[in-house]
C-alpha cells in the first residue's frame, strides 16, 4: 500500500489517518479537508479570559470497547494529563431532567427509580420492567425506535423517555429513527435472550480485542461516566493533527474541497479545484452526501443508496450567565417532541465541566440545543434563518424552564447543518448494500464515519480504525 488518500478531516478522518500513520505498511498518507480548519464537529472556543464553550459534543463515555479504544488513542497522544473526568456518582452523573407538562422532572435513577412512582411516569418503572420480560421477541429485520418501546416498555415510556432520548442524542424522531441502527445493543439483546433486561443482565455486550491503556484503566477503576479535556474536546482533533504534521509521512491540506473521483489502474484520480491527486485507496470519511457529489455514474447504485440517507440540521446556542443562576444541579434537561418540537434540550456546561467557566467571578454556562429534525419545521431553511430569532428562543426557554430572569453576558449561535446522519428504518441495509457494492466491483474505497456506524465521538473513530484494520490485514 503505498498512498492513502483521506477525504474529510473530521474526527474520523484524522482518527483513520492515525491509525495509518502507525503502519509501516503506509508510505505516503493524504488528508484533504474542505474547510478551514480540520476536527469537524469537534469545536471549541476558548476565550481570552480562560472560559471554553463547546459547539458541538462536550462529553466523551469512557464505556465499552469504543470508549476504551478513545482512550487509549488519548493517552498515545500525550492527553491523560489534561483529562477531565466526571465520576458516576456525581450530581451531573445522577441528576438528569426531563420537561413535560410546564415542568422539570428529574428522571428515576437507581433502585428506587424502579420500585416508586416518579412523575411524569404513572407507575413504578417495576411494571414496565415486569412486562418487558413476558413480551414476545419482535420478528422483523428492523422496527422504529418508538414502536420497538413501546411495544416491550409501554407507550408512556416510548413517548416521554425515548422520544427525548432520541431527541438528546440524535435530534431526531424516535418515529423514524431505527432501534436496530441507532440503538444495536437493546435490539441485540432482545434477539439474543427475547427480553431487553435479561440481555442486558446477562450479556457483556463489550466486542473483544481492545486491551485498556492505563488511562482506560484508571476511568475503570475511578467509575467515570463521561470526560472532556481541559481546554475542551477540540483539543483531540488538534493533538491528532500535530501527531500526523510530526510523522513525515502525512500531507494535510484544508481548504481542499474534492470535486471528483474516478477509478484508475492504479486505484482512483481525485480531482479539486487546483489539482489532480493519485492515490492507492480512499477512505472516505464524508458525511454520505458529499461522497455520491464526487462519485463517478459508474457507482450509481451506491450513489443511490448515499443519497437516501438524512441528516438533521442542530442549532448550538451557548449562553454564559454572571454569577450562579440554577435553582437546581445536574447534566441538564430534555424536552420531549409533544412539549416543544423546536427545542431539543438544555445542558447545564457550568456543573459537570466548572473547570471551563472562567478562572474570575462566579459564572454559569448552558448550551441549548434547537431544531434537529424539525428545524425546517419550525425555523425555516437553515441557509435563512436569523441568529437573533434562535438566541430569543433560547433565552426564552431558560426563563420560562429553569425561572432565570437575568440577561446573558456573553453568547454565541452556531448553526451546524446537516451535522447529525438521520438512522432511519432500513439504515443496516443501505449500509451493508453500499458495502456489498464497493465489494462485488472491488473498488479500493473504505466508507466510514458517522453516516454509517454510530453517531458518537467513540462510534466515529473506531470506525476509522476497523477501515484501517481491514485495509491492511492486521491489528493495530
Amino acid at each position: 500500500m503505498r498512498t492513502v488518500a483521506v477525504l474529510g478531516g473530521g474526527i474520523g478522518g484524522l482518527a483513520a489517518s492515525y491509525y495509518l500513520c502507525k503502519s509501516p505498511q503506509v508510505t505516503k498518507l493524504i488528508v484533504l479537508e474542505s474547510s478551514s480548519r480540520f476536527g469537524g464537529w469537534l469545536w471549541s472556543t476558548r476565550r481570552s479570559d480562560g472560559a471554553v464553550f463547546e459547539h458541538g459534543p462536550r462529553g466523551i463515555r469512557p464505556t465499552g470497547a469504543v470508549g476504551c479504544n478513545t482512550l487509549n488513542m488519548v493517552d498515545d497522544l500525550g492527553l491523560a494529563r489534561d483529562i477531565l473526568p466526571v465520576t458516576s456518582s456525581h450530581v451531573a452523573s445522577r441528576s438528569r431532567y426531563v420537561y413535560v407538562a410546564g415542568q422539570l422532572h428529574r428522571l428515576p435513577s437507581g433502585l428506587s427509580g424502579l420500585l416508586r412512582t416518579f412523575p411524569p411516569f404513572s407507575r413504578p418503572l417495576l411494571f414496565n420492567v415486569a412486562k418487558e420480560i413476558f413480551t414476545r421477541k419482535g420478528t422483523g429485520a428492523d422496527e422504529s425506535v418508538h414502536s420497538f418501546v413501546s411495544r416491550r416498555l409501554g407507550k408512556e415510556l416510548a413517548d416521554i423517555a425515548a422520544d427525548s432520548l432520541c431527541r438528546g442524542v440524535f435530534a431526531g424522531d424516535c418515529r423514524k429513527l431505527s432501534v436496530r441502527s441507532c440503538f444495536p445493543f437493546l435490539f441485540e439483546a432482545e434477539q439474543r435472550r427475547g427480553s431487553l433486561t435479561l440481555g442486558l443482565l446477562l450479556d457483556s455486550g463489550a466486542p473483544p480485542g481492545i486491551h485498556p491503556g492505563p488511562l482506560a484503566q484508571r476511568s475503570i477503576r475511578e467509575s467515570w461516566a463521561q470526560w472532556s479535556l481541559r481546554t475542551g474536546v477540540e483539543t483531540l482533533p488538534e493533538a491528532i493533527t500535530e501527531f500526523l504534521q510530526q510523522s513525515g509521512r502525512a500531507q494535510l491540506h484544508k481548504d481542499a474541497a474534492v470535486q471528483h473521483i474516478t477509478p484508475s489502474t492504479s486505484g482512483w484520480k481525485i480531482y479539486m479545484e487546483d489539482g489532480v491527486i493519485s492515490a492507492d485507496h480512499i477512505i472516505s470519511a464524508l458525511p454520505a452526501k458529499a461522497l455520491c457529489s464526487a462519485l463517478p455514474s459508474s457507482c450509481h447504485s451506491l450513489i443511490w443508496e448515499l443519497q437516501n440517507m438524512s441528516t438533521a440540521t442542530v442549532a448550538v446556542v451557548n449562553l454564559e450567565y454572571d454569577g450562579s443562576i440554577l435553582s437546581m444541579r445536574g447534566f441538564g434537561h430534555l424536552i420531549p417532541s409533544s412539549e416543544d418540537p423546536g427545542l431539543l434540550g438544555v445542558v447545564y456546561d457550568s456543573d459537570f465541566f466548572p473547570q471551563h467557566n472562567r478562572p474570575s467571578g462566579q459564572t454559569t454556562r448552558l448550551t441549548i440545543m434547537l431544531g434537529g429534525a424539525w428545524f425546517q419545521e419550525v425555523f425555516g431553511d437553515p441557509e435563512h434563518v436569523k441568529e437573533e430569532s434562535l438566541l430569543t428562543k433560547a433565552t426564552e426557554a431558560v426563563r420560562y424552564h429553569l425561572g432565570v430572569t437575568a440577561t446573558p453576558s456573553w453568547s454565541r449561535v452556531s448553526v451546524q447543518k446537516d451535522c447529525i446522519p438521520q438512522y432511519y428504518q432500513g439504515h443496516f441495509q443501505r449500509v451493508e448494500s453500499s458495502r456489498s457494492f464497493i465489494k462485488e466491483k472491488n473498488l479500493s474505497l473504505s466508507l466510514i464515519g458517522s453516516s454509517y456506524d454510530g453517531v458518537s465521538v467513540n462510534d466515529v473513530i473506531f470506525s476509522g480504525r476497523t477501515a484501517v484494520q481491514d485495509l491492511l490485514g492486521g491489528g493495530i
